[in-house]
This record gives structure tokens, C-alpha cells and sequence, in this order.
């Protein structure tokens, strides 16, 4: 199903008097584009962001011959997940509905080879005075009860379009190589079946977490020390 067949389909969610076939055809064009506008809107924020990374990562090479990022991945919510999330909240399904209460249509994942690149990367982006920091998680230093390492971060995000500069949020996830590797599995286990994990899994799971944070920990004490020769 296309994006504007999907969004057809879930059109009648809207709070409106449709008078004519023609009426609900003007509808459906006009939603579509608004959320075709919305979606560049989020995707110029992410271009934005990961502009920023790479030219810090290019400057750190200069500077240190060391690059702190390891990858950049992005992700925009479709709209089918767009309009799931606001069903799922029993909210209004308009493009105005989901930037006023979706704070995670656009997201990036950093991923890094040390813990003290992570803080370093969050840190600069704090001290960009054009991005305003909603809001931030520090699930490293306490994290989550599965076991779950990384830090997170929602920024503002300033997009100049042709009419006038509008803000988008983005979602940013920071964290190291090891940290993505527990993740990533963590994920394809928990969601290769609908039935919940038995609380061996889990506990199995938090041991496995446990173990890759000490790694992360002893790679980030060799590289000081090797730093120091």
C-alpha cells in the first residue's frame, strides 16, 4: 500500500464535514501534501544534524587523527506508523496532531567507539546555540531494568524553508560499538516472537548487558593508557 493510499484510507479519523465527492477528494490531496510537507520538514532536520556530525568527525580527525563516530544510521517514522502512534493515543490524525504530540518521527543513532566519545558528542551538541535540547536520558550512567546502555537526547532542530524557519525535534541515540551490539540483539530476540521472555531470558539478557559493559569499560581504560605512550 502506497503512502497515499494509506493515508485515504485512514482520512475519515479526521474531524471534518465532507459535503461532496469532491470536497473529500480536495481533502485527501490536501492532507497528503501536508504530510509529504512534514516528513521534508523532519528529514531536513535529520540532513541537519548528521551535516553537524560529519563535520565534527572530520574535524577530530584533523585535530586528533581520530574519528569518535564509528557510523550514523537515520530513520523517519512512515506514515502508517505516523498515524498508528496517534490511534494508538487517541488523538487527532493530522500532521499538525503529530508534531504537536510525536517527539520521535525523526531519529539518528550514533554509534561510537567510547564511552567518553558518547559524552563528548552529547556535549557538543548541548553547546550548539542554534539547537535547543528538549529533553535528555542518560541510560549509561543508570540504566534501563533489561539491561539497556545509551544516551539519549531529543534536540530542536531549526529548518529555514522558502517561508520562514520552523523547528523540528529530533530523537538522537549515542552510544558505543559494544552498547549497539547488545541492542541490536536484544531487539531480534525480544520481537522474533510474540510470547513475553521468561524471567531466565531476561535475567540472562541483564548478565550478557552487564558483561559487555565491563568490555566497554576496559577498552576505554586501554585507550587512555595507550593515548599516554
Amino acid at each position: 500500500m502506497s503512502e497515499m493510499d494509506f493515508l485515504i484510507e485512514n482520512i475519515q479519523h479526521l474531524p471534518a464535514i465532507v459535503e461532496s465527492e469532491e470536497s473529500i477528494q480536495d481533502k485527501f490531496a490536501a492532507t497528503f501534501i501536508e504530510f509529504m510537507e512534514l516528513s521534508h520538514l523532519y528529514e531536513s532536520a535529520i540532513e541537519i544534524v548528521k551535516t553537524y556530525l560529519n563535520n565534527l568527525a572530520g574535524e577530530f580527525n584533523v585535530k586528533f587523527q581520530r574519528n569518535p563516530i564509528h557510523n550514523i544510521e537515520s530513520r523517519l517514522k512512515s506514515a502508517e506508523s505516523i498515524v498508528g502512534k496517534l490511534q494508538k493515543k487517541g488523538l487527532p490524525i493530522t500532521p499538525d496532531s503529530a508534531r504537536r504530540n510525536l517527539l520521535d518521527l525523526a531519529g539518528i543513532r550514533v554509534t561510537c567507539y567510547y564511552i567518553s566519545d558518547i559524552y563528548a558528542i552529547a556535549d557538543m551538541l548541548r553547546r550548539r546555540d542554534d539547537f535547543e535540547i528538549i529533553k535528555q536520558k542518560d541510560y549509561i550512567k543508570n540504566p534501563k531494568p533489561s539491561g539497556y546502555r545509551s544516551y539519549h537526547m531529543i534536540v530542536n532542530v531549526p529548518v529555514h524553508l522558502s517561508t520562514r524557519k520552523h523547528y523540528a525535534p529530533v530523537e538522537i541515540q549515542i552510544r558505543t560499538i559494544a552498547m549497539d551490539f547488545w541492542a541490536s540483539l536484544e531487539h531480534q530476540l525480544k520481537y522474533k516472537t510474540s510470547a513475553a521472555l521468561t524471567p531466565e531470558i531476561s535475567e540472562e539478557l541483564r548478565d550478557c548487558a552487564e558483561r559487555i559493559a565491563e568490555t566497554d569499560i576496559q577498552m576505554q581504560k586501554l585507550m587512555m593508557e595507550i593515548s599516554q605512550l
